[in-house]
């Protein structure tokens, strides 16, 4: 079925929040990341100076588990210490989620499949609405409920890709309607597989069915190679029918390369038009120019500027003011010498012949970050 999907606005942000993020609509889809390393004893005044960082390169939201009460604790402080909209991701235990909500949460994250009783998640819907906290309700395809396997079992269906998918999207609405029924409203759900034709076919037939907005991503999709073309791959299918109010790329590598892809992947499908957009060749014999040292140096700095301009990075002659011509400003190298240029123009040569490593790379930044501020 090809279509266009529109969904209800949710808002992000709960009492005390001192930013708010609305989700589905006609809001721009945001980005997510999830926190890698336990509160517990964590420097929070840290943290929360790294969430700066990372709400430079991008990132809307950032979601922390909290697995007990001392996490929970901290995560309540934290939450005062920023202005990101954070994330409480609760598993078993409801009470940690009531808590979560005495400080100025955007979001509580749980699971139905494991949460418990329909009391207890009344419990949590209750606060929530006095706290003004939205929900997301996370199905995942390993945690399904016992139920609904049984059911499949019983139809003599195996657990392939499509009933896998299909028992995602059956669980997801039942809980929606739970909820639905509790009068509460500020839901977003997700549907997590570790495939991508499974995430795929799971989001696209709840979103036939349904206008809730929805937080997509493959979960555990691996280091940032395979990571990445997983989350592509189901990212613009989906993305292309506005299936997607949210992303988070899920990589056993940094928050910090989560957010750059996510953007990354969300500029090229056409979800995302300011930033910088970052090009660089891939080096090879003819090399003149170091690209993988200087783009690992300025990666998160570019990716952290709000200027809508194009940068490149280039090996040598070949592929520099030429194929990069079009770029706002280019760099590439030339034997002993290092080229800065603007729109395929060169504006800068330096020589570096006679400099020492460390020399080189100081002129070099110089150089650029002087070019970089005049435009």
């Amino acid at each position: 079925m090809d279509f266009l999907r529109t969904t209800k606005k949710i808002t992000i942000g709960g009492k005390g929040s001192t930013k708010k993020i609305e989700i589905g609509g006609d809001a721009p889809v945001s980005i997510q990341t999830m926190w890698k390393e336990s509160l517990l004893g964590a420097d929070l005044q840290k943290i929360a100076e790294r969430i700066t960082g990372l709400e430079a390169l991008g990132c809307d939201i950032l979601r922390f588990a909290v697995p007990d009460k001392e996490s929970a604790d901290a995560f309540v402080k934290l939450c005062t210490l920023t202005s990101m909209p954070l994330v409480a991701d609760i598993h078993f235990d409801y009470t940690l989620a009531l808590r979560c909500m005495d400080g100025p949460v955007a979001k509580i994250r749980i699971n139905p499949g494991n949460i418990g009783s329909k009391e207890r998640i009344k419990a949590v819907t209750d606060k929530a609405k006095d706290t003004g906290t939205a929900i997301r309700i996370g199905v995942n395809s390993g945690s399904l409920p016992t139920s609904i396997t049984q059911e499949i079992a019983a139809s003599g269906k195996t657990l392939s890709t499509h009933a896998r998918a299909e028992a995602l999207v059956k669980t997801a609405l039942r809980e929606a309607e739970y909820f639905d029924a509790l009068n509460f409203d500020a839901v977003i759900i997700s549907m997590k597989a570790s495939t991508v034709e499974e995430t795929v076919e799971a989001n696209t037939l709840f979103a036939q069915q349904s206008d809730i907005p929805l937080h997509i991503g493959v979960t555990e999709a691996g280091p940032i190679i395979s990571g990445i073309v997983k989350s592509t791959l189901a990212f613009s299918r989906l993305l292309d029918k506005n299936i997607g109010a949210t992303v988070r790329v899920s990589l056993s590598d940094s928050m910090e390369n989560e957010v750059i892809a996510a953007r990354e992947i969300l500029t090229e499908c056409g979800k995302r038009r300011e930033g910088i957009r970052l090009i660089s060749c891939p080096r090879c014999g003819r090399l003149g120019f170091d690209v993988h040292a200087f783009v690992k140096r300025w990666q998160t700095e570019l990716f952290s500027l709000k200027n809508t301009i194009t940068i490149a990075v280039m090996g040598c002659v070949v592929n520099g003011p030429g194929e990069g011509k079009h770029a706002d400003l280019g760099i590439t190298g030339s034997e002993n010498s290092v080229v800065i240029f603007k729109h395929g123009k060169v504006v800068r040569r330096l020589d570096v012949k006679n400099l020492s490593e460390q020399e080189k790379i100081a002129a070099i930044d110089a150089a650029f970050r002087e070019e970089l501020a005049s435009l």
